[in-house]
């Protein structure tokens, strides 16, 4: 997946922060929900702005920077 399509960094939007575009919903935001056992379907029931797809964008983004973390070390 292509998550640069459904994810942006803008410095002046939620202190750069990575956010689903279109809205301040960060990464984190939606990692953090599915964390605390929230799934895919009760986060759209709350936040009707956001798909599926771009929950997907999440995950494959937060396992592209793992992935370059362990790259790093």
């Amino acid at each position: 997946m292509n998550y640069s399509n459904y994810i942006e960094i803008v410095p002046e939007k939620r202190f750069g922060r990575p956010c689903i575009k279109g809205t301040r919903i960060s990464v984190y935001d939606v990692l953090n929900w599915l964390a605390n056992g929230m799934t895919k379907d009760e986060i759209i029931v709350d936040f009707p702005e956001l798909t599926e797809g771009q929950i997907n964008a999440c995950l494959s983004f937060a396992a592209d920077r793992e992935h370059k973390l362990r790259i790093a070390s």
